[in-house]
């Protein structure tokens, strides 16, 4: 039986500097052993996992890429603390670890749907993993229409900008980004708040319209009251939560909320969930 805490090992194939400001970083990563990769492959959109560093540690990261994206693993590093700060001096051809994947989803029921996906900043991440699923040409038809609304604080802080503007180009998927301000002339998108170009640009909620949020907390705060708005019903949104996870896998205690733990329960729940669970997020 596999060890929950044993990582498998993996070798950093890319690293792209992702935001002007260089604190967010996308490692491609590829494992050493075929067997390992074979055992991380069954992992869906919305799930994460720890990424190690000997003698510095490790931390839980959403895993940005998706099941579909074959042979690699990707994940965007936010340079916040140690493990972090760490990752961010490594080079290509440099092993880490990564262990999972972790947590659940709740892709059982999306399939048939309309999705919004909302995002905002660096959590964006794991909603990219979602929407490259979606679009695969395998999964596109399980799913109706797709609207993304993504925003950043400027344009030069928004990720993953060449696939954006490949997504734009496409006629599946309904993309609507955004930045706070700007003043570049050339700037072609949005300019606002995510709640407020949320309020403007999503579909009304019923039955067959299912919203995935990811982001700060501010920026869910404000988006929530904009969905009950346009008639999201609570089992029908859709959040990812961040509390302190350390082990992973449910035993430590540190990510608990209730009864629930992030790690093992999450981090996907939907809001009708939270909404029976103590406000501790």
């Amino acid at each position: 039986m596999q060890n929950p805490y044993l990582p498998y090992p993996v070798r950093i194939d890319e690293i792209i500097t992702e935001t002007e400001d260089k604190n967010l970083k996308t490692f491609k990563l590829v494992f050493l052993n075929p067997d390992d990769e074979e055992k991380f492959s069954f992992y869906m959109p919305g799930q994460f996992a720890e990424l190690s560093v000997a003698g510095k540690g490790e931390i839980p990261i959403g895993i940005a890429s998706s099941p579909t994206e074959k042979g690699y693993l990707k994940f965007t590093v936010n340079k916040v603390g140690l493990v972090t700060t760490f990752l961010h001096s490594m080079k290509p051809g440099d092993i880490i670890g990564v262990r999972g994947p972790l947590g659940r989803h709740l892709w059982d029921k999306l399939k048939g749907k309309n999705i919004v996906i909302i995002g905002g900043g660096f959590a964006f991440t794991t909603l990219r993993s979602s929407i490259v699923y979606m679009l695969d040409p395998l999964n596109r038809k399980n799913f109706n229409e797709i609207h993304v609304i993504y925003g950043s604080r400027s344009p030069g802080m928004l990720l993953y900008r060449d696939e954006l503007a490949e997504w734009e180009t496409r006629d599946d998927i309904n993309m609507h980004i955004t930045v706070d301000g700007t003043d570049d002339p050339d700037w072609k998108y949005n300019i606002g708040f995510v709640p407020t170009i949320t309020e403007q640009k999503a579909p009304p909620g019923n039955p067959d319209t299912y919203a995935l949020i990811c982001g700060p907390p501010i920026m869910i705060k404000f988006t929530q009251p904009v969905l009950d708005k346009l008639g999201y019903t609570h089992d029908h949104i859709i959040m990812s939560l961040e509390m302190r996870m350390k082990c992973g896998i449910g035993i430590c205690g540190r990510c608990n909320i209730g009864k629930e733990y992030v790690c093992k329960d999450g981090p996907i729940f939907t809001l009708a969930q939270l909404d029976n669970m103590p406000k501790e997020y």
